[in-house]
Formats: structure tokens, C-alpha cells, sequence
């Protein structure tokens, strides 16, 4: 678990899957209306892709790779906390969706800083 948290997995790779799921989870509960829906199918690939590229990025054989798959994972956190936003506005800010926006702002945070720490490691090769 993370330091302050309960029931938040310290691992990146089970956090990333656990808010993937609960973004399915929290869209299965949303208005079945054209707008939402269109929003709702941008919201899944992107919070899907966060924990996708960091498995990936597990799989790298470089620093350079797994540091470019966190930086694509970072880019689909972002768009999944515009989206979590977007359909809040346009619906109804719910707890969940509030939940989804920081944690979404969690997972930028802390692969910002996995960046920047392997790319000062390879600037200093």
C-alpha cells in the first residue's frame, strides 16, 4: 500500500490496473446518452493504455525505451483525467469521477518523477 493510504496498492504497474478497472467500472454507471458514450469510449482507451504502456515499459531492455513507454503512459493518464473531467462537467461531478480525476493526477505525478530520475541517470552516462 502507499504511504497514507489505505487500500492503495505502492506498486505502479497493480495502481495503473486498479484505476484502469475502476474507470470500466465507474463508466458502466454513467447516462447511456451519445455524448457520454463517445466520451466514455475516449476515457476507457486512454485509463486502459496508462497501465498497458507500463507493463510494457517493464518488458524494455533500455532505459531510453522504458523511459519513452512512461512518458506515453503519462500522455494516456492525462487524457483519461481530461475525460474523467469533461464527463463530470457535462454530467454531474460524482465521487467516484472526482476520485478517478486525482488519482489520474497521482499516477502523473509519480510517473513524472520515474522520468525524470532515468532520464537524469542517462544524461549522466
Amino acid at each position: 500500500m502507499a504511504p497514507g493510504k489505505i487500500d492503495t496498492p505502492y506498486d505502479i504497474r497493480e495502481r495503473s490496473f486498479l484505476f484502469g478497472v475502476r474507470v470500466i467500472k465507474w463508466v458502466r454507471t454513467l447516462p447511456r446518452d451519445w455524448a457520454t458514450e463517445t466520451c466514455a469510449k475516449q476515457l476507457i482507451r486512454a485509463a486502459t493504455s496508462v497501465g498497458a504502456n507500463i507493463e510494457e515499459a517493464d518488458g524494455t531492455e533500455t532505459i531510453k525505451d522504458k523511459v519513452y513507454k512512461w512518458t506515453t503512459s503519462r500522455k494516456e493518464a492525462r487524457e483519461s483525467r481530461f475525460w474523467v473531467r469533461t464527463i463530470c462537467a457535462a454530467n454531474s461531478d460524482s465521487p467516484e469521477g472526482l476520485a478517478l480525476v486525482q488519482e489520474s493526477s497521482e499516477l502523473i505525478n509519480i510517473l513524472s518523477t520515474l522520468i525524470k530520475k532515468n532520464k537524469d541517470t542517462l544524461n549522466s552516462d
